[in-house]
């Protein structure tokens, strides 16, 4: 009988579990999500938090922080 190899290579959807640093680097992402809507909300119209400060937590938290939490794996 012959020996099959079997592949050792993970796809991206077959590999696709959660441990828990996935799960505290989300939160990080939801956190900063949270944190950017709040300070736009607590600042005028016109101000620094709300112009400058509270779009780049969104951006990081939706653009950064997010994806990189759904696409690290640990390394075994």
């Amino acid at each position: 009988m012959s020996e099959k190899k079997v592949s050792e290579e993970v796809h991206l959807f077959e590999g696709w579990e959660f441990k828990k640093v996935n799960y505290l680097i989300f939160l990080v992402g939801i956190l900063l999500i949270i944190a950017g809507y709040i300070i736009m909300a607590t600042g005028s119209v016109d101000s620094f938090q709300s112009l400058t400060l509270a779009p780049i937590l969104l951006f990081v938290g939706y653009v950064v922080v997010i994806p990189v939490a759904l696409i690290y794996r640990p390394k075994k």
